[in-house]
C-alpha cells in the first residue's frame, strides 16, 4: 500500500521561507515512473494544485506560486520537495502530497499545516 508522509510544515512569517518534505514507501512500481504533486486546502476553499513534477522533471506551478515555490524529486530517496519562498498570508493551508502511479491511481498523504502568520 502507497504511503506518503509530508513533514516541514509549521509557522512562517510573511516574506518567509519554508520547505516541505514527502516521503513515499509501499511502492509496487519504480518511484521515477511517479508524478508528485503538491495541492493546498485553505479553509472554506477547495483543494487546489499547487505544483507538479513529471518523471522527466518537467515542473508546472500555479500562477499564484510562480516564481516563488520549487518542486524537487529525489528518486533515489524516493522524496519530492516543495520550497517555498516568500511566503504571504494567502499562502495559509494544508498541504497535500500527491502520487498519481503510471497506472493512473492517486495516493495522498495526510498533509502538513502551513501557516504564514506576523
Amino acid at each position: 500500500q502507497v504511503q506518503l508522509v509530508e513533514s516541514g510544515g509549521g509557522l512562517v512569517q510573511p516574506g518567509g521561507t519554508l520547505r516541505l518534505s514527502c516521503a513515499a514507501s509501499g511502492l509496487y512500481f519504480s518511484f521515477e515512473f511517479s508524478v508528485m504533486s503538491w495541492y493546498r486546502q485553505a479553509p472554506g476553499k477547495q483543494r487546489e494544485l499547487v505544483a507538479t513534477i513529471t518523471r522527466g522533471g518537467r515542473t508546472n506551478y500555479a500562477d499564484s506560486v510562480q516564481g516563488r515555490f520549487t518542486i524537487s524529486r529525489d528518486n533515489a530517496q524516493k522524496m519530492v520537495y516543495l520550497q517555498m519562498n516568500s511566503v504571504k498570508h494567502e499562502d495559509t493551508a494544508v498541504y497535500y502530497c500527491n502520487l498519481r502511479s503510471p497506472g493512473g491511481a492517486n495516493d495522498w498523504g495526510q498533509g502538513t499545516q502551513v501557516t504564514v502568520s506576523s
